[in-house]
């Protein structure tokens, strides 16, 4: 989006302790794009790698949406444990869990002073407990971020679909914006209308999904509420559903996004999963899925975890394509992960840390055919100084460039990693990388967009010099990070 306050241009004369440049003076930053994140989005992109917590009455009922008439008294996890929940995911690498803490059947997992459809008149916890509650204080523990996805349909509610639900919503949103702390993000997804309980009426209740939510009003009441708390919607306004729930991004993917004509629940989702290049909003894409097939538990999917081959190459196509990837997993009737889905999330983990440990490119020489200003602020070596902050760019009007890694030796790799400087916006649309073989170089790879991370998986290369070749950009090109790396041979396994 267009930030006010932000501003990455600025002259800085402190010492950045490890960077390329000495302490002192330094030149100025490259100007912005005029798109680009907040500091909030920065941070949040940073993550990577957050978690869905799915989980309410479906959980016992085995269902996947809920009718809206269950009994309150179906839900009962005998050994609800959200320090579990938050403990295997902090191993798996997430930095960030959000909980469904109302999902479509409307039962609310935290004792809501709005409804009577909630853990309250449950027999968990003899009616006392609050899962909302519960996992806040368990995730203060391993410092994560907690998120929460509060449904816009509501197949409960006897007031669904007319303006009175609408204050029931925001009252909802309130509680849980006032009640628990910091709230990292705020989900909504666009399944809108429909058949429904509707306090008895048992009938099918449609809205104008354009129209009947009044979204920015609902938008500003959390902002005001809680300014830094980012939002999640197919239009954002500060995260963007990628267009699919298979957590694939397209392989040329632009953070900015028109957020004028994108309607919640009824986007172009094509348009979604690539971008937009001459958007005027910077929106996070984020990719969406489950480690099972269904989003809640059931056990006669316990054979079908998703394998940690199946996440690493979800972990490709999302992560390592500008995006952020959320992956449900869902307690099981207990209140706990299901050991299958852990041993997945434990393999995943270890895959990833085997693959990325050792950077073939890290503080090896660089040479660029130019670098702004020729000055150490903007130095080649800052790609492989193991520093995000750092960057090498060019100088005014030169959009086309290349930087040439010596390696020192022949090394073998087959993934290849890039970083832009994402806090002056999303500048490079087509690069390639060439490697020297046996003193002849040869391209391995070509691709578009990079944007805050851009993995490359190429079949195996053995060369002594790698050279990146910026082909097109909408301004001065910068890179801050790149890597050349082995890939674990777990990665393949079946």
């Amino acid at each position: 989006m267009r930030v006010a306050g932000w501003h990455p241009g600025r002259t800085i004369t402190t010492c950045m302790i490890g960077f390329a440049y000495a302490c002192g003076t330094q030149p100025s930053d490259i100007p912005p794009n005029e798109v680009v994140p907040t500091p909030e989005q920065v941070d949040y992109q940073r993550m990577e790698l957050i978690g869905f917590i799915h989980f309410t009455v479906n959980t016992f009922t085995d269902r996947e949406w809920g009718f809206g008439d269950e009994s309150p008294g179906v839900f009962n996890p005998t050994e609800l444990d959200a320090r579990q929940w938050v403990s295997v995911a902090a191993e798996a690498g997430m930095k960030e869990l959000i909980l469904t803490a109302k999902h479509h059947d409307g039962f609310a997992l935290w004792p809501s002073l709005h409804t009577e459809h909630s853990v309250k008149h449950s027999p968990w916890r003899n009616g006392n407990g609050d899962v909302v509650a519960e996992l806040f204080a368990a995730s203060e523990e391993h410092d994560l971020k907690v998120g929460l996805y509060l449904s816009p349909w509501d197949r409960n509610h006897a007031d669904y679909g007319t303006p009175a639900y609408l204050q029931y919503y925001r009252d909802q949103l309130r509680e849980l914006l006032t009640g628990y702390g910091d709230v990292t993000e705020i989900w909504v997804d666009g399944a809108n209308g429909g058949t429904g309980y509707y306090g008895g009426a048992n009938e099918e209740r449609r809205i104008d999904r354009e129209t009947y939510y009044d979204w920015e009003t609902t938008f500003a009441l959390v902002k005001s509420i809680q300014p830094h708390t980012l939002i999640f919607s197919d239009a954002g306004p500060d995260i963007r559903w990628i267009g699919n729930e298979r957590g694939f991004a397209g392989e040329t993917n632009w953070s900015m996004l028109n957020r004028d004509g994108v309607v919640i629940g009824a986007a172009d989702q094509a348009y979604l999963n690539t971008g937009d290049p001459n958007g005027d909003d910077w929106v996070i894409p984020l990719c969406d899925t489950s480690i099972r097939p269904g989003w809640f538990y059931h056990a006669d999917q316990d054979d079908d975890v998703k394998t940690p081959q199946e996440l690493i190459d979800i972990y490709y196509r999302s992560v390592g394509r500008n995006c952020v990837l959320l992956l449900n997993m869902p307690p099981d009737q207990r209140g706990l992960l299901h050991m299958n889905d852990v041993r997945a999330l434990r393999e995943f983990k270890r895959i990833l840390d085997e693959t990325f440990a050792n950077n073939l490119a890290s503080h090896k020489p660089v040479q660029a055919d130019n670098h702004r200003g020729n000055h150490d602020y903007f130095s080649p070596s800052n790609l492989v100084d193991q520093h995000l902050d750092s960057y090498w760019a060019t100088d005014d009007g030169i959009l086309r460039a290349a930087l040439e890694i010596d390696l020192g030796e022949t090394v073998f790799f087959n993934r290849i990693m890039l970083q832009e400087p994402i806090r002056f916006g999303q500048r490079i649309a087509a690069f390639s990388i060439e490697a020297r073989v046996d003193n002849e170089w040869m391209q391995v790879a070509q691709a578009t967009t990079i944007g805050y991370k851009r993995l490359l998986r190429i079949d195996g290369v053995e060369a002594d010099r790698v050279r990146i070749v910026i082909e097109r950009a909408n301004n001065v090109p910068a890179l801050s990070n790149f890597g050349l790396f082995r890939a674990s041979h777990a990665e393949t396994e079946r």
